[in-house]
C-alpha cells in the first residue's frame, strides 16, 4: 500500500482491493493511509443522491474546501475529484465498491471514460475495495466490464498465515498448547475479525473457543449466512445443502448428486470459479482431466459452520446451543484430525521449497496418503502421514501406500514422515 501511495504521487494509480468479509480490508487501507489525506466513501444501499451528499460533507472535512455549485450525480464529483488531482494529491477510497451495482451500474463506465481521459495528468491514489468476491472478479476481471484493465494494482487479502497465528498466541497467551493452537487455527483460519473476536473474549483453549461460539448472541452463530447470502442470492440454499455435504465429508460430486436428487455441475463449478469457496482435489500427480475428484471448502470457519451450525440449526435456533457444543466436542477428535492435514499442509509450503503438494489416493480411496509434496528441481519426493497421536503413526504401511507412486517417480530421492500434534 505504501509502495503505491509513493507511485500515485507520480501517476494515477488505481487498486482494487478483494478478500472475504471480516478478513480486515477497511483496516488495513485506514492503517496504510493513517498519515495521508484520505477521502473515505462507503457504498450502502442508498439512493444516489443521498450517497453523494454524503461524500461531498467527507471533501469539505478533509480536503477544507468549500464545494459551491450541487453535484447530484457521483459521474459529476468523480470528475471533480479527478480534475482536482492533477493538482492536488490525495487518496480516495471507495468501500463496498460493488455496491453501486444496486445504486446505478452506469456508473461503472462512467468512472471508465473520466479515468480514460483525465488519468495522464492525475495524482490521485483510487482504491475501489469490495468483500464480494465474485461482483468484484466480475467488475475487474471480465473483457466486457467497462472497468477491465482499468487497475494498476490488485490486491487480493488472504488470512493470517500460521507463523502469524502462532505470534498472535504467544502475545496473548503465552503458554498455549498443540491442542489449543489447533483448535484456534481451525475455528479461525487466521480470519483477522475472528482472532480478535476470540482473543477479546480471552478464548484461547478448546473448551474457552467452544464457550465463546455456542453462547447466547453469539455473531459466530448467523456468521455462514452473514458472510454468503449477498454472494449466493436467491439460489442459497442450494449452494449451502451442497457445501453442507461437502463440510460433512461427502465430497464426491456422484455422492452428493444422489442424496440431493438433482444435477450440481453448475452450482460446483460457480462455488469454485465465481465465489473462490471450494477448491477440486485430485490424487497428486493425476491428469488434470482425472475423474478422480473430490471437492474441499477452502475457509475453516465456513467449513466449521457448515459441520456444526448449519447442520444442527434446529437446536441453534429453538436455542439448545449445549447440545450442539456437546455434538461437536464428541466429534471433535475426528474432525480435528482433518484440520491437523491442512494445517501441516500450509506449514510445509510456508516452510519448504516444494513444487507441488497435495493428498494420493488410489482407486476406491485405496491407499489414502495424507500429504504429499515434490519438488522436481532437487528430484524429492516427501510422503508424509499425518496423526493426532505420534503413537499410531506407521512407517511400514506408510511405503507400502506409497508403492505405485515411488515407482512413478523412480529417479526421485524419497522421505517418510510421521507428524503429530508433537510437531505443531
Amino acid at each position: 500500500m505504501q509502495n503505491i501511495e509513493k507511485r500515485s504521487q507520480k501517476s494515477a494509480q488505481m487498486t482494487f482491493v478483494v478478500g472475504r468479509r471480516r478478513i480486515g480490508k477497511t483496516s488495513l487501507l485506514m492503517k496504510a493511509t493513517e498519515h495521508e489525506t484520505c477521502i473515505y466513501m462507503f457504498v450502502s444501499k442508498k439512493n444516489e443522491a443521498l450517497l453523494v451528499s454524503e461524500l461531498i460533507e467527507e471533501i469539505q472535512l478533509k480536503l477544507g474546501i468549500e464545494l459551491f455549485g450541487t453535484f447530484k450525480t457521483f459521474r459529476e464529483i468523480f470528475g471533480y475529484l479527478m480534475e482536482l488531482s492533477k493538482t492536488r494529491h490525495f487518496t480516495f477510497i471507495i468501500d463496498e465498491f460493488q455496491e453501486f451495482l444496486y445504486t446505478n451500474p452506469s456508473i461503472y463506465s462512467d468512472m471508465q471514460n473520466i479515468w480514460d481521459s483525465k488519468k495522464g495528468e492525475s495524482k490521485i491514489n483510487l482504491i475501489l475495495c469490495g468483500s464480494i468476491y465474485s461482483l468484484m472478479k466480475k467488475i475487474f476481471e471480465n473483457s466486457k466490464e467497462p472497468l477491465f484493465g482499468r487497475a494498476t494494482q490488485r490486491i487480493h487479502l488472504k488470512a493470517f498465515n500460521i507463523p502469524t497465528i502462532k505470534e498472535i498466541l504467544a502475545d496473548h497467551y503465552p503458554d498455549y498448547t498443540s491442542e489449543d493452537l489447533l483448535a484456534f487455527y481451525m475455528i479461525t483460519g487466521g480470519v483477522a475479525k475472528y482472532v480478535e473476536l476470540l482473543v477479546e473474549a480471552e478464548a484461547y483453549t478448546l473448551d474457552a473457543i467452544m464457550n465463546e461460539i455456542f453462547s447466547e448472541n453469539s455473531i459466530f452463530l448467523d456468521e455462514g449466512k452473514n458472510v454468503l447470502i449477498d454472494e449466493f442470492g436467491k439460489d442459497y440454499g442450494n449452494y449451502f445443502s451442497i457445501l453442507s455435504l461437502i463440510a460433512s465429508s461427502k465430497t464426491s460430486r456422484v455422492e452428493m448428486e444422489s442424496i440431493l436428487e438433482m444435477q450440481i455441475g453448475g452450482f460446483l463449478e460457480r462455488l469454485e470459479n465465481d465465489f473462490g469457496i471450494i477448491s477440486k482435489v485430485r490424487p497428486i500427480l493425476s491428469k488434470p482431466n482425472s475423474r478422480s475428484v473430490k471437492y474441499k471448502i477452502n475457509d475453516n470457519f465456513l467449513n466449521f459452520w457448515f459441520r456444526f451450525i448449519y447442520k444442527y440449526r434446529g437446536a441453534i435456533e429453538t436455542g439448545n446451543l449445549s447440545y450442539v457444543k456437546d455434538l461437536v466436542l464428541r466429534d471433535y477428535t475426528m474432525y480435528s484430525g482433518t484440520i491437523l492435514e491442512k494445517y501441516f499442509t500450509e506449514k510445509m509450503i510456508a516452510e519448504e521449497n516444494i513444487s507441488a503438494i497435495g493428498t494420493y489416493w488410489e482407486k476406491s480411496n485405496h491407499n489414502e496418503i495424507d500429504i504429499v509434496a515434490v519438488n522436481d528441481y532437487e528430484k524429492r519426493l516427501i510422503v508424509v502421514e499425518v496423526k493426532r497421536q505420534a503413537d499410531k503413526i506407521n512407517r511400514k504401511e506408510l511405503e507400502q501406500k506409497a508403492n505405485r507412486l515411488v515407482n512413478e517417480l523412480k529417479n526421485y530421492r524419497v522421505e517418510y514422515r510421521g507428524v503429530s500434534m508433537l510437531d505443531m
